[in-house]
């Protein structure tokens, strides 16, 4: 073997050496990334612990409180890891926003929403469920408190590893409720309120598919089925981004400035209408610009839908903090309260140090374990695209603001996958619509084969049955989970 060979060989098996090595590196960072994330929610949660020390250490109970901060920061950060999906997943799959510019926006409106305007839902979860005067003293209520803290914990962050998008609310509420019948019975729940979520959990995603479905036959109709599509997207999209602006405005005035001035459900449609006429007409000459060289084409179009689509989903992380902060810290307060006072039948006074807690932890769970349901939301269930993603964020505010008229207790959770599904089975009908219609003007075309036809199906199946089946069993499960919870925190303080 000459020299050169040798060399030649010498760096042939370095070469190797360092590809496994490069290889290895790349596992070793895969591995060690969930095990970065684990480590900075084992500090959130400690330090939750720590700020509850400060704020109560002086008080005889305060190592429940201080346990109590600890399982309220644990459910923010499955809110933050599951729920938040919902709201940036459409922006995300349609490219309108990425993953870091979504986390971002999400970050700072759902604590500003948690901070800002969250309160009202926490009274309704510490006290709606369950009769606290039923539970006997306030130990029994702490426990149960507790109880369903960590069962929902522990359903929510389960159901974020499976990658099924679940309600925090209803897992909240099964908890609530399995640990009030585990230390009261049967006739500690409310019953009335408890028939409302049920019912809600077939209006919620059903009538957010149908507000969906509805929007996006109309921008196909009038904006991309017809021969000069800018020339509509110049007549409709100011419409469309003005029933946005004035279907938000209203759901804010409602929801976001309870805390400043009271507003009813007509002077907040009041105000949404007025808001809306002034977006539209403002709209007007900016969409006229904006459209300006644009070829006509349907991908031109993305263009006008990009911005309307970012501030709708920065709105609906806003409204979604202002409401679901109340999943993680309603128990948190309630038990705060009965530390403190022995007083657990009461209206729940909300510490500042609890909602920011509830706050900040929401923001650290979709930082850290966001991205998985943003991208199974946004992109694995049905292809979106700006108008489509669009029709998904404003359905979502439309059906809550329903819901709110009606009284009804929905979850933002199925409002929004339903209106992804919604988009997804309206395009399947909308497709074979269109098949049936050219083999009817083209009789000699061959048909499709069964089996061409399940494969060119929008919605993937196996996602549409996960998430249905997760959404049955949540409230149940919870509420098991719960109730085994209660009754061995019984018996170790028995």
């Amino acid at each position: 073997m000459t020299e050169q060979q040798g060399d030649q060989r010498h760096l042939e098996t370095l070469d190797r050496d360092l590809a496994r090595y490069s290889n290895l590196e790349m596992a070793t960072s895969y591995v060690s990334r969930p095990m970065i994330g684990v480590g900075i929610s084992l500090v959130f949660v400690l330090l939750a612990g720590i700020i509850a020390m400060l704020f109560f250490g002086h008080e005889n109970n305060s190592l429940i409180v201080i346990i109590a901060a600890c399982l309220g920061a644990y459910m923010a950060l499955n809110i933050g890891a599951n729920d938040v999906a919902n709201n940036m997943g459409p922006a995300v799959g349609a490219n309108a926003l990425s993953m870091g510019g979504a986390i971002a926006i999400a970050v700072i409106f759902e604590s500003a929403g948690a901070l800002l305007a969250g309160g009202d839902v926490v009274k309704t979860v510490a006290k709606g469920i369950i009769a606290p005067e039923s539970m006997g003293n306030s130990s029994v209520f702490v426990w149960a408190m507790m109880a369903a803290l960590l069962s929902a914990s522990l359903w929510v962050n389960l159901a974020t590893w499976v990658g099924a998008p679940v309600s925090t609310t209803h897992s909240v509420v099964g908890g609530v409720m399995g640990a009030g019948i585990a230390a009261a019975g049967f006739s500690a729940v409310n019953w009335a309120t408890m028939s409302g979520i049920v019912a809600s959990w077939v209006i919620s995603p059903v009538l957010g598919g149908v507000i969906a479905a509805l929007f996006l036959w109309l921008i196909k109709s009038r904006i991309i089925y017809r021969d000069d599509k800018i020339a509509a997207a110049r007549k409709w999209v100011p419409v469309l981004v003005g029933i946005m602006a004035g279907v938000f405005s209203a759901y804010l005035a409602l929801k976001g400035l309870k805390k400043i001035i009271k507003i009813d459900m007509p002077t907040a449609l009041l105000i949404g209408a007025a808001i809306g006429a002034l977006v539209w007409i403002v709209m007007i000459p900016v969409i006229r610009k904006q459209s300006q060289g644009l070829e006509n084409r349907n991908k031109s179009l993305k263009v006008l839908f990009g911005v309307p689509l970012v501030v709708s989903a920065a709105l609906l992380s806003f409204a979604h903090g202002a409401n679901d902060v109340a999943n993680a810290v309603g128990p948190l307060a309630a038990i705060v309260q009965a530390s403190q006072s022995g007083n657990f039948t009461d209206a729940i006074g909300i510490p500042i140090w609890v909602m920011v807690i509830g706050a900040f932890g929401i923001s650290f769970g979709l930082f850290l374990f966001g991205p998985k349901l943003i991208r199974m939301v946004g992109g694995q269930i049905t292809k979106l695209n700006p108008m489509r993603a669009y029709c998904v964020a404003l359905s979502a505010a439309i059906t809550v603001i329903v819901a709110s008229w009606l009284g009804l207790p929905v979850s933002s959770t199925h409002i929004a996958v339903g209106a992804v599904f919604g988009v997804g089975f309206f395009r399947e009908w909308d497709a074979e619509r269109r098949i049936r219609n050219a083999r009817l003007a083209m009789p000699d075309r061959t048909a499709f084969a069964p089996e061409e036809r399940r494969r060119r199906k929008l919605v993937r199946r196996s996602h549409f049955m996960t998430i249905i089946a997760a959404w049955i069993i949540t409230v149940p499960a919870a509420a098991i989970l719960s109730a085994v919870i209660f009754y061995l925190i019984s018996s170790v303080t028995a």
